[in-house]
């Protein structure tokens, strides 16, 4: 009996995420980034957004990679805009990646990829302990193909919507 590929967390997504983070490296040093801006659920309070091509098994890959600052500042107090662009490390709570895969990965979804890591690189997983790497959420309410599937344009990007 043929297997369905799981909608996210099957062992080729989780390799692939695993050598993603690898092949991003030192992914902050790339030349298209943002400054931090104010984010949104889930994403975290303030984000910073980059972009570049990454080569992996000598294919070049699209990837747009937010980095999520959470917390609170060390005081306690709610984490402002300024704290956190003048040191964005200490809030880093997680790293959210798309990727735009080969034809036919997931055609119903223009074939993106997401994966979202730990400040350490690891991949994360849901409350039900699942890897979050790959199609994640597909066919359900909520998740990140859900909310990318509303982005203006059919390109699951909202950093390009107009803002009228």
């Amino acid at each position: 009996k043929d297997k369905m590929p799981m909608p996210f967390s099957g062992d080729e997504d989780v390799a692939f995420a695993n050598g993603l983070w690898k092949e991003m490296g030192e992914y902050t040093k790339w030349p298209m980034q943002s400054e931090v801006y104010v984010g949104q659920t889930p994403h975290g309070a303030f984000i910073r957004m980059y972009y570049n091509v990454v080569s992996m098994n000598e294919k070049p890959y699209h990837v747009i990679v937010k980095d999520n600052f959470m917390g609170k500042d060390a005081k306690g107090n709610k984490l402002d805009l300024k704290t956190v662009a003048k040191s964005p490390e200490k809030y880093l709570g997680a790293v959210t990646v798309m990727v735009q895969r080969e034809d036919g990965y997931d055609l119903d979804n223009n074939n993106w990829f997401y994966v979202k890591y730990n400040a350490d690189g690891t991949i994360a997983k849901n409350p039900k302990d699942m890897l979050l790497a790959g199609r994640v959420a597909k066919g359900m309410d909520t998740g990140c193909i859900a909310c990318h599937k509303a982005a203006m344009g059919d390109d699951y990007l909202f950093f390009n919507d107009s803002k009228e």
